[in-house]
């Protein structure tokens, strides 16, 4: 058996973790592995009558190359965000799976978020072997209640918004930082709530100003330091602005041309309050370095378990983490509905702070 796996969208860490257990899994079975480099930007380049172009957007996996990968941050194969479905050159779906039965590719593993998924559940429809394994920092996959790289994300912001607490109260201003989640608020809500900021806007509630500056002035008075610290999803909007179009909600941080939301609330503590501001939009830093434990061994166990389906058969499905349980469901559930906090349960958006209204039985992440 030859399996390809890649990478696609956003790179996070624990991905290479979820690269190496796939490969010794897969070898132990005396199966082949080839990684697809850049996603499927790579597998639309390449050229099967050209080795150069072979060579180029390939990698074969095997022990020895990924020995020792599981403790480095990113993906060795890097990604994309192309979708062979959307382009200039419309549907380019069959030089897809031309260019996989041409390099002798029977299955696939891909290991992406929303975009990639959907095209692999895509494929999956067209009759191709395919099991998918949820990633994304911002943890907005419906159908799993993990996916790969989002504690990192959470440690790694818990740690900058405690670190940044002696910039804030040595000038006596409000911190406000932004985190990534275009759509979900999560990693916000839980980065806020462990690292005991005083107010948290998530992308699933708009804000109020005139409610939220007051609360943010009464903070920064009773605080004892002078400070207050405020934790704002990327996807956030503000009460009374036009609504941004969610094609370009969609598009990376780095593609988009508007004033971020937390400048935007920043004019406006300076502007309203009169407080100086300090505005830390941590973004990629989110994403950086080595993963920390849960997303190594999640990364290892989703990709043990994905060969262990491809031995038995069970291709068409995605992987999961249900109520702390490693789990699988069918490929196309992501597309069925949309994952967001529940704000009901878990957080107070009249006081823009988490709440815990519900812990007997919960799962370890308040899912």
């Amino acid at each position: 058996m030859r399996i390809g796996i890649l990478t696609g969208g956003g790179d996070v860490p624990g991905l290479n973790a979820c690269i190496r257990a796939v490969t010794l899994s897969a070898d132990d079975l005396g199966w082949e592995v080839i990684g697809l480099k850049r996603g499927w930007e790579g597998v639309l380049a390449i050229d099967p009558d050209d080795p150069a172009s072979v060579a180029d957007n390939t990698m074969p996996l095997n022990r020895a190359s990924v020995r020792s990968i599981d403790r480095m941050g990113g993906t060795i194969l890097h990604t994309s965000r192309v979708d062979p479905r959307v382009g200039s050159e419309g549907d380019r779906t069959n030089k897809v799976l031309s260019v996989l039965d041409r390099l002798g590719i029977e299955a696939m593993i891909t290991l992406g978020g929303d975009g990639t998924l959907r095209f692999s559940a895509h494929l999956s429809r067209q009759g191709l072997p395919v099991v998918s394994i949820p990633k994304t920092m911002d943890n907005d996959v419906f159908g799993t209640d993990y996916s790969i790289g989002f504690s990192t994300a959470v440690s790694r912001s818990v740690e900058a918004i405690n670190a940044l607490r002696t910039t804030v109260g040595s000038h006596e201003r409000i911190g406000i930082v932004e985190l990534f989640g275009r759509r979900s608020g999560e990693t916000a809500l839980l980065a806020g709530f462990l690292a005991q900021v005083d107010r948290t806007v998530i992308a699933e509630i708009p804000v109020d100003l005139d409610v939220l500056l007051p609360l943010l002035a009464r903070d920064k008075s009773d605080s004892g330091e002078g400070y207050a610290m405020c934790v704002v999803s990327e996807g956030a909007t503000i009460a009374g602005e036009p609504a941004l179009d969610d094609s370009i909600r969609s598009l990376p941080a780095s593609d988009r041309e508007e004033m971020s939301v937390s400048s935007r609330i920043s004019h406006h503590i300076k502007q309203d309050l009169g407080f100086g501001t300090v505005v830390q939009e941590l973004a990629y830093l989110m994403r950086a370095g080595e993963p920390d434990a849960m997303d190594r061994m999640v990364g290892l166990a989703f990709g043990a378990l994905a060969v262990q389906l491809m031995s038995r058969g069970e291709t068409g499905r995605m992987l999961a983490l249900k109520d702390g349980r490693y789990d699988h469901v069918p490929i196309g559930t992501l597309e069925t509905g949309r994952k967001s906090v529940d704000v009901s349960g878990l957080y107070d958006p009249a006081l823009y702070r988490a709440k815990l209204m519900r812990i007997e039985r919960m799962p370890m992440f308040l899912y």
